[in-house]
């Protein structure tokens, strides 16, 4: 189950969204021959993936801003531009593009940190934008939590499109990132769930200043939890098709 779209694109052209999704495009596309290479990959990532033993000894700091525009695969980099395009142009809007950038970068380097106290000796290099992302998930959850997400859920080869308001996807995401910190091991590698909670509330946070500066719930009644302007998509559902039992 993921999201495809929320109805309501941007009224401003989102540049730093955009601008994002370039960069983290390009930085894969310079690093992808190297996959090839596990020792020229190694290298690679120890210049410039997040090591938290190496951050917890005070070295490779520069490693906490650039590790957020490297990704480890085609599905990795695919599945966080698309959660950045959902939900980082309607955020854009409401930042403006340079706050906007600032809140981004902030986002991720909070879910670093948090990352690397969930196991400060951790010798596994960590990559992705997925941290930063969450911070800009926590801060549409803040901001626009009645805005319609349209979803895709599987089963094997059957899917259905259906529509539910943001808080309960955002919400149910952020839950599965606890239960993923807590419930499993990840000393081997893997997904960095602290790295998406940690995102994920500081986005919250620093989404308050431009949530109390529009009159905090009275801005909710005023756009009733959407984004202040009209709709784009109409919802429709796509129907899981039935299968018959042959007889």
């Amino acid at each position: 189950m993921f999201p495809i779209r929320d109805h309501n694109p941007s009224e401003r052209f989102p540049i730093v969204t955009l601008g994002l999704i370039a960069i983290n495009v390009v930085v894969f596309l310079y690093s992808y021959p190297l996959s090839g290479d596990m020792r020229a990959l190694s290298a690679f990532y120890y210049d410039w993936a997040t090591v938290p033993a190496l951050i917890s000894d005070g070295q490779q700091m520069h490693t906490i801003f650039t590790s957020m525009f490297l990704h480890g695969g085609v599905l990795h980099l695919a599945g966080n531009m698309l959660f950045l395009w959902i939900f980082g142009d309607n955020l854009e809007d409401q930042f403006g593009p340079v706050r906007f950038l600032l809140f981004y970068l902030a986002c991720g380097v909070a879910a670093d940190f948090a990352h690397i106290l969930a196991d400060p000796s951790s010798r596994i290099p960590t990559v992705g934008a997925s941290g930063a992302i969450a911070g800009v998930m926590g801060g549409y959850l803040l901001l626009f939590p009645k805005a319609k997400i349209d979803m895709i859920f599987f089963i094997f080869v059957f899917f259905k499109r259906f529509t539910l308001p943001a808080w309960t996807m955002l919400a149910v995401w952020f839950g599965l990132q606890l239960f993923g910190g807590f419930g499993v091991d990840t000393s081997q590698g893997g997904v960095a769930y602290w790295a998406h909670a940690g995102g994920f509330v500081a986005g919250f946070l620093l989404t308050l200043p431009v949530f109390l500066a529009r009159h905090g719930t009275e801005y909710w009644r005023k756009t009733d939890g959407h984004p202040p302007h009209p709709p784009t998509f109409e919802t429709r559902e796509t129907p899981i098709p039935s299968v018959r039992r042959r007889r």
